[in-house]
Protein backbone atom coordinates (compact mmCIF):
# COMPACT_ATOMS: atom_id res chain seq x y z
CA UNK A 1 0.00 0.00 0.00
CA UNK A 2 1.54 3.05 -0.74
CA UNK A 3 2.06 5.87 1.82
CA UNK A 4 -0.04 8.65 1.47
CA UNK A 5 1.04 12.39 0.65
CA UNK A 6 0.27 15.35 3.25
CA UNK A 7 -1.80 17.24 0.72
CA UNK A 8 -4.01 14.33 0.92
CA UNK A 9 -3.86 13.52 4.30
CA UNK A 10 -4.69 16.77 5.39
CA UNK A 11 -7.94 16.95 3.17
CA UNK A 12 -8.83 13.94 4.72
CA UNK A 13 -8.55 15.62 7.97
CA UNK A 14 -10.79 18.45 7.02
CA UNK A 15 -13.22 16.51 5.45
CA UNK A 16 -13.25 14.41 8.70
CA UNK A 17 -13.67 17.46 11.21
CA UNK A 18 -16.81 18.66 8.82
CA UNK A 19 -18.00 15.16 9.21
CA UNK A 20 -18.05 15.37 13.36
CA UNK A 21 -19.52 19.36 13.27
CA UNK A 22 -22.23 18.59 10.99
CA UNK A 23 -22.67 15.24 13.19
CA UNK A 24 -22.83 17.13 16.43
CA UNK A 25 -24.66 20.85 15.10
CA UNK A 26 -26.31 19.04 12.19
CA UNK A 27 -28.91 21.50 10.36
CA UNK A 28 -26.95 24.52 11.17
CA UNK A 29 -23.95 23.10 9.44
CA UNK A 30 -25.63 21.69 6.33
CA UNK A 31 -27.38 25.11 6.37
CA UNK A 32 -24.09 27.14 6.62
CA UNK A 33 -21.89 24.76 4.13
CA UNK A 34 -23.96 22.89 2.11
CA UNK A 35 -23.98 24.12 -1.55
CA UNK A 36 -27.87 25.24 -1.81
CA UNK A 37 -29.40 27.05 -4.99
CA UNK A 38 -28.86 30.88 -4.81
CA UNK A 39 -32.32 31.52 -5.32
CA UNK A 40 -32.32 30.04 -1.73
CA UNK A 41 -32.09 32.24 1.34
CA UNK A 42 -29.46 29.72 2.45
CA UNK A 43 -27.33 30.37 -0.24
CA UNK A 44 -23.68 31.77 0.53
CA UNK A 45 -20.89 32.08 -2.34
CA UNK A 46 -18.30 30.35 0.07
CA UNK A 47 -20.26 27.07 -0.16
CA UNK A 48 -19.39 26.60 -3.99
CA UNK A 49 -15.90 25.65 -1.75
CA UNK A 50 -17.11 24.42 1.71
CA UNK A 51 -19.89 21.45 0.05
CA UNK A 52 -16.61 19.41 -1.12
CA UNK A 53 -15.78 19.01 2.71
CA UNK A 54 -19.43 18.17 3.73
CA UNK A 55 -20.98 14.67 3.03
CA UNK A 56 -24.23 13.14 3.74
CA UNK A 57 -23.39 10.29 5.78
CA UNK A 58 -20.37 7.85 6.81
CA UNK A 59 -20.69 5.64 3.66
CA UNK A 60 -20.24 8.61 1.79
CA UNK A 61 -17.49 9.95 3.32
CA UNK A 62 -15.62 6.67 3.46
CA UNK A 63 -15.97 6.29 -0.24
CA UNK A 64 -14.72 9.58 -1.23
CA UNK A 65 -11.81 9.59 1.30
CA UNK A 66 -10.74 6.55 0.19
CA UNK A 67 -10.79 7.27 -3.45
CA UNK A 68 -8.79 10.56 -2.86
CA UNK A 69 -6.69 8.84 -0.87
CA UNK A 70 -6.03 6.09 -3.72
CA UNK A 71 -6.17 8.06 -6.79
CA UNK A 72 -5.04 11.22 -5.41
CA UNK A 73 -1.79 9.95 -3.59
CA UNK A 74 0.29 9.38 -7.10
CA UNK A 75 -1.44 12.67 -8.83
CA UNK A 76 0.26 14.50 -5.92
CA UNK A 77 3.66 12.74 -5.74
CA UNK A 78 3.46 13.31 -9.52
CA UNK A 79 2.46 17.19 -9.59
CA UNK A 80 3.32 18.28 -6.37
CA UNK A 81 1.17 20.37 -3.86
CA UNK A 82 0.62 23.09 -5.24
CA UNK A 83 -0.39 22.02 -8.42
CA UNK A 84 -2.94 19.05 -6.61
CA UNK A 85 -4.48 21.21 -5.11
CA UNK A 86 -4.93 23.85 -7.48
CA UNK A 87 -6.31 20.79 -9.71
CA UNK A 88 -8.30 19.28 -6.76
CA UNK A 89 -10.08 22.43 -6.15
CA UNK A 90 -10.71 23.76 -9.75
CA UNK A 91 -12.67 20.37 -10.54
CA UNK A 92 -14.57 20.71 -6.96
CA UNK A 93 -15.55 24.42 -8.44
CA UNK A 94 -16.05 23.49 -12.03
CA UNK A 95 -18.50 21.02 -10.60
CA UNK A 96 -20.83 23.07 -8.64
CA UNK A 97 -21.31 25.39 -11.40
CA UNK A 98 -22.43 23.02 -13.82
CA UNK A 99 -24.76 21.51 -10.92
CA UNK A 100 -25.86 24.67 -10.26
CA UNK A 101 -26.03 25.81 -14.19
CA UNK A 102 -28.21 22.52 -14.39
CA UNK A 103 -30.59 23.50 -11.30
CA UNK A 104 -31.21 27.10 -13.39
CA UNK A 105 -32.65 25.34 -16.12
CA UNK A 106 -34.71 23.12 -13.96
CA UNK A 107 -35.88 26.08 -12.36
CA UNK A 108 -37.00 28.59 -15.63
CA UNK A 109 -38.29 25.21 -17.15
CA UNK A 110 -40.40 24.84 -13.99
CA UNK A 111 -41.76 28.85 -14.35
CA UNK A 112 -41.85 28.99 -18.17
CA UNK A 113 -44.63 26.32 -17.91
CA UNK A 114 -46.26 27.39 -14.92
CA UNK A 115 -46.45 30.96 -16.19
CA UNK A 116 -47.71 29.61 -19.15
CA UNK A 117 -50.80 28.80 -16.84
CA UNK A 118 -51.62 31.62 -15.49
CA UNK A 119 -48.89 31.02 -12.47
CA UNK A 120 -46.42 34.49 -11.65
CA UNK A 121 -43.50 33.00 -11.41
CA UNK A 122 -42.78 35.16 -8.54
CA UNK A 123 -45.10 33.64 -6.39
CA UNK A 124 -44.06 30.41 -6.85
CA UNK A 125 -40.28 31.03 -5.67
CA UNK A 126 -41.95 32.50 -3.09
CA UNK A 127 -43.80 29.65 -2.00
CA UNK A 128 -41.08 26.77 -2.94
CA UNK A 129 -38.65 29.11 -0.67
CA UNK A 130 -41.00 28.46 2.24
CA UNK A 131 -40.73 25.00 1.58
CA UNK A 132 -44.04 24.79 0.75
CA UNK A 133 -45.85 24.32 -3.12
CA UNK A 134 -49.12 24.03 -4.87
CA UNK A 135 -50.49 20.06 -5.94
CA UNK A 136 -52.22 21.76 -8.88
CA UNK A 137 -48.89 22.68 -10.39
CA UNK A 138 -48.78 19.28 -11.27
CA UNK A 139 -51.60 19.46 -13.99
CA UNK A 140 -50.19 22.79 -15.49
CA UNK A 141 -46.46 20.91 -16.32
CA UNK A 142 -44.70 17.37 -16.32
CA UNK A 143 -44.11 15.70 -12.73
CA UNK A 144 -40.85 15.58 -13.33
CA UNK A 145 -40.64 19.23 -14.20
CA UNK A 146 -41.92 20.25 -10.63
CA UNK A 147 -40.32 17.30 -8.87
CA UNK A 148 -36.79 18.96 -10.43
CA UNK A 149 -37.93 22.64 -9.40
CA UNK A 150 -38.80 21.68 -5.70
CA UNK A 151 -35.51 19.18 -5.40
CA UNK A 152 -33.71 22.75 -7.17
CA UNK A 153 -34.78 25.35 -5.01
CA UNK A 154 -34.85 23.47 -1.66
CA UNK A 155 -32.41 20.67 -2.17
CA UNK A 156 -28.22 21.39 -0.92
CA UNK A 157 -25.62 19.34 -2.83
CA UNK A 158 -22.78 17.87 -0.52
CA UNK A 159 -19.84 15.72 -1.04
CA UNK A 160 -16.04 15.72 -2.66
CA UNK A 161 -17.15 13.42 -5.19
CA UNK A 162 -17.16 16.48 -7.69
CA UNK A 163 -13.29 16.97 -7.19
CA UNK A 164 -13.05 13.24 -6.92
CA UNK A 165 -14.12 12.81 -10.58
CA UNK A 166 -11.76 15.08 -11.66
CA UNK A 167 -9.00 13.35 -9.42
CA UNK A 168 -10.19 10.10 -11.16
CA UNK A 169 -10.10 11.39 -15.08
CA UNK A 170 -6.59 12.69 -14.14
CA UNK A 171 -5.53 9.53 -12.61
CA UNK A 172 -6.77 7.36 -15.79
CA UNK A 173 -5.25 9.97 -18.39
CA UNK A 174 -1.98 9.36 -16.36
CA UNK A 175 -2.04 5.82 -15.80
CA UNK A 176 -4.28 4.56 -17.86
CA UNK A 177 -3.47 0.69 -17.58
CA UNK A 178 -3.85 0.83 -13.98
CA UNK A 179 -5.56 -2.60 -13.17
CA UNK A 180 -8.62 -1.17 -10.45
CA UNK A 181 -10.13 -4.13 -8.53
CA UNK A 182 -14.17 -2.98 -8.02
CA UNK A 183 -16.77 -4.26 -5.47
CA UNK A 184 -19.30 -4.99 -7.74
CA UNK A 185 -17.23 -6.14 -10.73
CA UNK A 186 -15.30 -9.87 -10.19
CA UNK A 187 -12.35 -8.88 -12.24
CA UNK A 188 -9.99 -6.34 -12.77
CA UNK A 189 -11.05 -3.24 -15.01
CA UNK A 190 -8.08 -1.19 -16.74
CA UNK A 191 -8.47 2.88 -15.72
CA UNK A 192 -8.94 3.54 -19.19
CA UNK A 193 -12.25 1.85 -20.03
CA UNK A 194 -13.62 1.65 -16.08
CA UNK A 195 -13.42 5.62 -15.95
CA UNK A 196 -14.93 6.57 -18.82
CA UNK A 197 -17.67 3.82 -18.45
CA UNK A 198 -18.49 5.87 -14.99
CA UNK A 199 -18.84 9.28 -16.16
CA UNK A 200 -20.96 7.76 -19.03
CA UNK A 201 -23.24 6.06 -16.22
CA UNK A 202 -23.27 9.74 -14.27
CA UNK A 203 -24.37 11.56 -17.72
CA UNK A 204 -27.11 8.70 -18.32
CA UNK A 205 -28.39 9.21 -15.11
CA UNK A 206 -28.11 12.96 -15.07
CA UNK A 207 -30.13 13.04 -18.42
CA UNK A 208 -32.93 10.65 -17.91
CA UNK A 209 -33.41 10.60 -14.28
CA UNK A 210 -32.80 6.79 -13.88
CA UNK A 211 -30.24 6.02 -11.59
CA UNK A 212 -28.06 2.91 -10.94
CA UNK A 213 -26.70 3.91 -7.57
CA UNK A 214 -29.66 5.53 -6.03
CA UNK A 215 -31.61 8.93 -5.73
CA UNK A 216 -30.13 11.98 -4.36
CA UNK A 217 -26.93 11.70 -6.58
CA UNK A 218 -25.95 14.96 -7.78
CA UNK A 219 -25.04 13.67 -11.29
CA UNK A 220 -24.20 16.71 -13.19
CA UNK A 221 -22.18 18.10 -10.50
CA UNK A 222 -19.75 14.19 -11.09
CA UNK A 223 -19.56 15.25 -15.02
CA UNK A 224 -18.99 18.92 -14.23
CA UNK A 225 -16.16 17.29 -12.18
CA UNK A 226 -14.82 14.89 -14.62
CA UNK A 227 -15.19 17.36 -17.37
CA UNK A 228 -13.03 20.10 -15.66
CA UNK A 229 -10.13 17.54 -14.64
CA UNK A 230 -9.86 16.16 -18.22
CA UNK A 231 -9.51 19.83 -19.93
CA UNK A 232 -6.61 20.60 -17.31
CA UNK A 233 -4.70 17.41 -17.22
CA UNK A 234 -4.53 17.47 -21.05
CA UNK A 235 -3.60 20.79 -20.73
CA UNK A 236 -1.08 20.46 -18.29
CA UNK A 237 0.12 17.20 -20.50
CA UNK A 238 0.27 19.29 -23.89
CA UNK A 239 2.05 21.95 -21.70
CA UNK A 240 4.60 20.02 -20.12
CA UNK A 241 7.24 22.86 -19.65
CA UNK A 242 4.72 24.96 -17.79
CA UNK A 243 5.51 22.88 -14.67
CA UNK A 244 8.19 24.90 -13.15
CA UNK A 245 5.36 27.23 -12.48
CA UNK A 246 4.43 24.99 -9.40
CA UNK A 247 7.57 24.96 -7.72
Amino acid sequence: MRNITDTVKHLIIINVIFFLGASLFGDLFYGWFSLWFPKNEHFGLWQVVTHMFMHGGLMHLFFNMYALFAFGTPLEQQWGRQKFLFFYFSAGIGAALLHTGVNYFYVQQALDALGSSGVDPNEALELVRSGRYNTQWYSMADASTINNFLSAMNTPAVGASGAIYGVLVAFGMAYPNSQLFLMFVPVPVKAKYFIPGLIALDLFSGVTGYSLFGSGIAHFAHVGGALIGFLMAWYWKKNQFNNHRWN
